[in-house]
């Protein structure tokens, strides 16, 4: 989950903290702040953003259309990463601005929240996958990228339809209910793949600093890397939840707006 849906998951929060009449009384109040909140960006800020979510998206469009491609030619799904892997560092590198965003004021985001989400992801394409050239040839790496793809084209239109306040109930579904799939799957590339990847790290000591040294300093970039794959354990199933609570909140909400009118 990305950065600007910080701002949506914290209106959801506030809209259930009650019930009957209060609920009412709260989810007002929270398309209210939202509104305030939209007005407070200025219609240069909102311009921007729109032309950001419109570009990421084609940029993820054009992304899934590579691996298509490149599908149908080989007759194959191996080795796929190879025909999508600059677009793929260049969008995902470009995921960095969505911090600027924050820090900035122009997306009502957690700073420290969009920079763990952005970076480990930055960090999966970059320290792992390009770095470690054995790995690119798996069939995880392929695994993770479909799931981003997929993943990253539903959640830029899904910003750029609310910037524009017209979001097609079908955009909406999908931002809250395909990742009950895409969101596993993703994880399970990434883990894959930094787990293929310890071995010729070992091997070739990369990105590790031994002793002794000027700085009197190490860092052992395999024993880092387990301790990232640890990390997933305590992280996935709360973000998952927390995904899973949002969905039925959202959903739910949409529905009684739809039967009150």
């Amino acid at each position: 989950m990305a950065a600007s849906s910080s701002s949506s998951s914290t209106s959801s929060r506030r809209a259930d903290n009650g019930t009957g009449g209060q609920q009412q009384q709260q989810q007002q109040a929270s398309s209210s702040s939202s509104s305030r909140r939209r007005k407070s960006q200025g219609p240069l800020a909102t311009a921007y953003l729109v032309l950001y979510n419109v570009v990421m998206t084609a940029g993820w469009l054009v992304i899934a259309v590579g691996l298509v491609r490149a599908y149908l030619a080989k007759g194959s799904y191996h080795n796929l990463y190879y025909s999508i892997e600059k677009p793929l560092k260049f969008f995902q590198t470009a995921a960095l601005l969505e911090i600027l965003h924050c820090a900035i004021g122009i997306v009502p985001s957690s700073v420290v929240l969009t920079t763990f989400q952005v970076m480990s992801r930055v960090f999966l394409t970059w320290a792992v996958t390009h770095s470690v050239k054995e790995v690119q040839s798996e069939d995880s790496v392929l695994l993770f990228v479909v799931g981003w793809t997929i993943t990253e084209i539903i959640r830029y239109s899904f910003y750029t339809f609310s910037l524009l306040n017209h979001l097609p109930y079908l955009i909406k579904w999908a931002r809250y209910t395909l990742f009950i799939v895409l969101y596993p799957m993703g994880v399970s590339g990434e883990l894959l793949t930094i787990y293929a990847a310890l071995p010729f790290v070992r091997q070739s000591g990369l990105y590790s600093i031994s002793l002794p040294n000027k700085y009197n300093f190490s860092f052992d970039y395999y024993t880092f890397l387990i301790l990232t794959m640890i990390s997933y354990i305590p992280i996935f199933p709360q973000l998952y939840f927390h995904m899973l609570h949002q969905r039925r909140k959202t959903l739910s909400l949409t529905e009684e707006h739809k039967k009150s009118e």
